[in-house]
């Protein structure tokens, strides 16, 4: 909006300036008053050349016989009754004379070493209809110009403004995967850009909710089918023992539905935290040894080893949401690991890179886009995270997006299971 705020200033100024000059110029040109009196200035210097043989002391009485016969107002005066610089009196002695101009109109004064210190002074009729005429004239050509230069500037904004009302609808009507496409010769990219952004937000939720409410209805119904065999089982039993174990496996399925819906109830609230990152700075080895300690119970209860290759740089960013994604990598990893994890950390050009290594039996290629979706787990890899429901990493995702980045995963080179990759941008004034 800044780009069109002082585009459309500029212009306005330039359109009056130049329109005004041209239209002064041309002004200039056309109401010249040598132009517009030069039959009269032809015919002053005609009486000029006859008063030549014309006595000094009967010119006076000549002149106006010439007043009589052309019907023209004209006086033979002396220099001295004239109140004017020297420079204007001698411009009375230059071809066409001096013209001036009073409340009535103009007068011609003219004079040559034939009449010096004399000199003919004729009077000249203002056409005030002729100029008035002129003046709306050049008025409306003026404001017409000025027209079509803001059209040249509105009309492009008029047009971007009917681009983004028609993807308006189209996303208003259920297209969400309606978009505009970007011109550089724009002047609200800012706005066009925000609008993709916000329906791109809007079709991920979308997405997401959709996903969620299919995921948790197919999984719900496992811990609801066994909740119903075992209510039945025991209405039917009459052994006090089997009752108790059936109610305990019933109590257990609780908990396990309980546990579903807390997680998939936090993921759908989680994008609310998108706009309350708190960021802060900090050591990025320290921070990840931190992380590895709190984790420590894990890793040795299953007997893991955890490398960690760490620079010992200044990091900015919201260190909890951070370490959220950094320990959702490392469970992961530890879910799948046989005995090593690799733990690294770098900086690159003004970039945060984080990557998570493990020795287990890796992601398969064409899953490597679904593993961050919500609620996705491979089939081959249920039976080892049977308490994931698919939402560590689609969480690793969202961080990474409030951070301006992005996750990938690979296959390790050095480990030969998932190297995960997370990038994060770094911000001096976040």
């Amino acid at each position: 909006m800044k780009k069109f705020y002082i585009s459309l200033l500029g212009s306005a100024l330039l359109s009056i300036v130049v329109l005004g000059w041209l239209i002064d110029a041309f002004s200039q040109q056309a109401h010249t008053p040598q132009d517009e009196f030069s039959q009269q200035s032809k015919m002053i210097m005609g009486f000029n050349k006859q008063l030549a043989n014309i006595p000094t002391s009967e010119r006076s009485d000549y002149v106006k016989q010439l007043a009589r016969e052309f019907d023209v107002l004209i006086d033979y005066k002396p220099n001295e009754s004239l109140a004017l610089p020297p420079s204007l009196l001698l411009q009375m002695h230059t071809p066409g004379g001096l013209i001036l101009e009073d409340q009535q109109g103009f007068y011609m004064l003219y004079s040559s070493d034939v009449l010096n210190p004399f000199h003919l002074s004729m009077r000249l009729d203002k056409i005030f209809d002729s100029e008035q005429h002129n003046d709306i004239i050049l008025t409306l050509l003026f404001y017409a110009g000025l027209c079509v230069f803001m059209g040249f500037i509105i009309a492009p904004l008029a047009k971007r403004l009917t681009v983004l009302n028609e993807a308006a609808k189209k996303f208003a009507s259920g297209n969400v995967q309606a978009r505009i496409k970007v011109s550089h010769f724009t002047y609200i990219k800012d706005v066009e850009l925000t609008f993709n952004r916000m329906a791109s937000q809007i079709e991920k939720l979308v997405a997401e909710n959709k996903l969620m409410a299919s995921s948790l209805s197919h999984d719900i119904r496992t811990p609801i089918a066994c909740l119903r065999f075992g209510l039945d089982a025991a209405l039917d039993s009459h052994d006090e023992q089997k009752v108790k174990q059936y109610l305990t496996r019933m109590e257990n399925d609780l908990d396990h539905m309980e546990s579903m819906l807390s997680s998939y109830l936090a993921f759908a609230t989680l994008e609310q935290n998108a706009n309350k990152l708190t960021y802060s700075s900090t050591n990025i080895k320290s921070y990840l040894e931190d992380i590895l300690v709190q984790l420590a119970p894990k890793l040795e209860m299953q007997m893991l080893n955890v490398q960690l290759n760490s620079t010992d740089k200044i990091i900015n960013a919201d260190l909890h949401w951070l370490a959220r994604a950094i320990t959702n990598l490392l469970t992961n990893a530890c879910d799948f690991a046989n005995q090593h994890i690799y733990l690294s950390a770098k900086l690159h050009e003004q970039q945060l890179i984080i990557t998570v290594e493990d020795d287990g039996p890796g992601i398969a290629q064409e899953n490597f886009n679904n593993v961050f979706s919500p609620f996705f787990r491979e089939e081959d890899h249920r039976n080892r995270a049977d308490k994931s429901y698919g939402l560590g990493l689609a969480i690793v995702t969202k961080v990474a997006d409030w951070h301006h980045g992005s996750v990938k995963v690979s296959k390790s080179t050095q480990l030969g299971g998932a190297c995960f990759t997370l990038t994060i941008a770094q911000h001096h004034n976040p």
